[in-house]
């Protein structure tokens, strides 16, 4: 797929997301935005997930770590065929099966139940070290955010997965610098995350995380790396392709109203 193509699908994918936060009346747009891009290559190119697989554990798989960012999900996951758009409407709602953090039992092609942050780079080493254990050549992503990384969890994971020469694992680190209480600086400053990582024994790459051809070529390097895991670096901006929400931290987890979703819709057919 051409990187033209990429774009058409990611601004899709983040008109849906508005449109699900917005007709939900909450819900959490910005990290949801910023991650746009990672995910739209990741599924539609670099995964061999489809909807006639979403169901089983011989494909690739991806554990979104930052749970709340579910909308991006669910919108990836319609945007490859695997749940029809009009259901993406019925997010948060009762008995919807696409509630405010991903659900495995309910929501086929969601492969970890996630929302308490920290847990889902833990659940992906295990899924990472099984597949190695059964034989099966399938490797497994999981997405971290910046902020989520102040968890300690998220280091004791780090650490079993270079322990245990996971190189079937790529993690890809969200950093856009922004938490729910403000910049991650302020906050507890986890950074460098590179640097960090690196000293836990991981092969580390930093790229644009808006940029596909960095993405894929990290990708590719990834899945070439032996003897230890992946963590991809990747810098994005909260908000990404909402004028009003771009590097706002306020749009952490709002909805727009109906006037901001109307200028959001428009900004992203740009």
């Amino acid at each position: 797929m051409n990187n033209s193509e990429l774009e058409l699908h990611a601004r899709n994918i983040r008109r849906n997301i508005i449109r699900q936060v917005s007709n939900a009346k909450c819900g959490h747009p910005g990290g949801s935005l910023g991650a746009a891009d990672i995910l739209t290559l990741l599924f539609l190119e670099i995964m061999d997930i489809t909807a006639e697989n979403a169901n089983s554990i011989n494909r690739d798989r991806f554990v979104l770590s930052k749970g709340h960012t579910s909308p991006l999900l669910y919108a990836v996951l319609a945007e490859k065929g695997i749940l029809p758009d009009e259901e993406l409407l019925t997010f948060r709602m009762i008995n919807s099966r696409l509630q405010g953090h991903p659900n495995m039992n309910y929501t086929p092609g969601v492969d970890m139940s996630t929302g308490s942050l920290g847990q889902g780079l833990a659940a992906a080493d295990g899924m990472a070290i099984a597949n190695k254990l059964s034989g099966n050549n399938h490797r497994i992503y999981c997405l971290v955010g910046d902020g989520e990384s102040e968890e300690g969890e998220i280091w004791e994971a780090a650490m079993a997965a270079a322990h245990y020469k996971s190189d079937n694992l790529c993690a890809i680190i969200d950093v856009n610098g922004l938490q729910i209480d403000g910049t991650t600086d302020e906050v507890i400053g986890p950074n460098p995350l590179d640097e960090k990582f690196k000293a836990f024994g991981w092969h580390v790459i930093n790229v644009d995380g808006h940029n596909f051809d960095e993405l894929r070529a990290a990708f590719k390097e990834a899945a070439e790396t032996k003897g230890k895991p992946t963590a991809i670096v990747a810098k994005t901006i909260k908000g990404k392709g909402v004028s009003f929400m771009e590097n706002n931290v306020a749009w952490h987890g709002t909805a727009p109203n109906e006037e901001q979703t109307a200028i959001a819709l428009k900004d992203l057919e740009a």
